[in-house]
């Protein structure tokens, strides 16, 4: 397994928000989390990426132990996240977005080939790479918060409601999006409120309710689910 969350506690005051959760992601493919507001999702991809501090668990990459390090030292190992909300810098323009997700890198001559090939990836950057990110559409701005997490060549990447807000010829466009990076060989958390969505592009899922792990199984399986399909797919 390339992560594994093992027994992940996480408090905010004296308030449990997971309550000791395991997750397993392999080298390959799609790992989705869905659940309700409030169930855990992002507090999950908050605490694989630094941003929470466990109360008790484990979280290790690519066998080593990574909880307990700071936000930069785990990106620097590769894992990459696109928040909730996208988050991009707004008085920034759109190449100046990219390149903050290389920060890291001191391969300059790659970095330069990276952009060329998110700016091929994503046409629609490349025409407004001049442009203040402030003033791009939703579905344009979650097109820049990927194409930023990747610049930093990550060996997985966290999304978090990457469909949030966005309109439905958008949403299949991101959905397009996500299974070629997986294709290209970056495994995929994806936090998702469309479980529809999620369990559609997903090769594995687990279900949070209430900071815990109510079912998991290969997605295809939590698809036919009927309790699945009564609390989130809507019959």
């Amino acid at each position: 397994m390339l992560l594994k969350m093992e027994g992940a506690t996480v408090h905010y005051h004296k308030v449990a928000a997971l309550k000791g959760i395991s997750i397993n992601v392999p080298t390959g493919g799609i790992v989705t989390i869905i659940g309700a507001n409030g169930a855990g999702k992002t507090t999950t991809l908050r605490a694989i990426s630094g941003l929470t501090k466990l109360s008790s668990g484990e979280i290790w990459f690519d066998g080593e132990r990574i909880d307990g390090l700071p936000p930069d030292r785990i990106v620097a190992k590769g894992i990459s996240h696109v928040p909730e909300g996208r988050r991009v810098f707004p008085d920034l323009t759109v190449e100046e977005n990219l390149r903050t997700g290389a920060f890291l890198r001191t391969d300059s001559e790659e970095v330069e080939k990276d952009l060329v090939s998110i700016y091929e990836r994503f046409p629609r950057l490349g025409e407004r790479r001049a442009q203040w990110a402030r003033s791009m559409s939703g579905g344009e701005q979650q097109m820049l918060a990927i194409g930023r997490a990747l610049m930093a060549r990550p060996r997985l990447l966290l999304m978090d409601e990457p469909s949030m807000g966005l309109a439905p010829v958008i949403v299949q466009e991101i959905a397009r999006i996500i299974e070629e990076i997986s294709a290209k060989g970056v495994p995929v958390i994806l936090v998702e409120q469309n479980a529809e969505l999620a369990l559609t592009l997903a090769d594995y899922a687990y279900v949070l309710e209430t900071g815990s792990t109510a079912i998991e199984g290969p997605a295809d399986d939590l698809h036919e689910n009927p309790h699945i399909r009564r609390a989130y797919l809507g019959g």
